[in-house]
């Protein structure tokens, strides 16, 4: 089927030059001036707008994942930035910190009822340091475990804190 330049042309969308043109790159068949050939000229159009279109994903795919790249550049030398600066630390440096603290603590804690012995000598009997000694051993167990929180709590009548323990006196 033959068809004036107008006419597929106008079936394509195209103005008559940019049609001229596309027979210039080879996708419009043209046959004679003025006339092409109308199914082989929409076929090469087709496939040419399809494979723009394709091109065209790709590219915007191309684009996302380099901005996407970019950013992620972007965020590592932010973090090293942070670093240098000192505002960040390594979770793995804080965490044996505190558990240089914590054994210092329990350690400390720990040692309490041996210098009350020495300390207060006869004024204290062993019965007193044996509870004073299960107490902290009782308060450093339900804080390692926080689940037997019930073990930290003071008992009916006991004083709920060391504030309220130095008021009785």
């Amino acid at each position: 089927m033959e068809l004036k330049t107008a006419a597929i042309a106008g079936l394509l969308g195209l103005s008559s030059r940019r049609l001229n043109q596309l027979a210039e790159e080879g996708i419009a068949v043209r046959i004679a001036p003025g006339t092409f050939d109308a199914p082989a000229t929409i076929q090469n159009y087709v496939r040419h707008v399809s494979g723009k279109a394709g091109s065209q994903t790709a590219n915007l795919d191309l684009n996302a994942e380099n901005a996407r790249l970019a950013k992620e550049r972007a965020d590592a030398q932010a973090l090293k930035n942070s670093q240098t600066r000192g505002e960040l630390v390594e979770a793995e440096a804080v965490a044996q910190t505190w558990e240089g603290i914590v054994s210092e603590v329990r350690s400390a804690m720990l040692a309490v009822p041996g210098r009350l012995r020495r300390r207060a000598g006869a004024s204290l009997d062993a019965a007193a340091i044996e509870l004073i000694d299960h107490e902290i051993r009782e308060a450093l167990t339900a804080l390692a475990d926080p689940d037997k929180t019930q073990a930290a709590r003071p008992r009916q009548g006991e004083a709920a804190t060391e504030d309220e323990a130095l008021d009785m006196d």
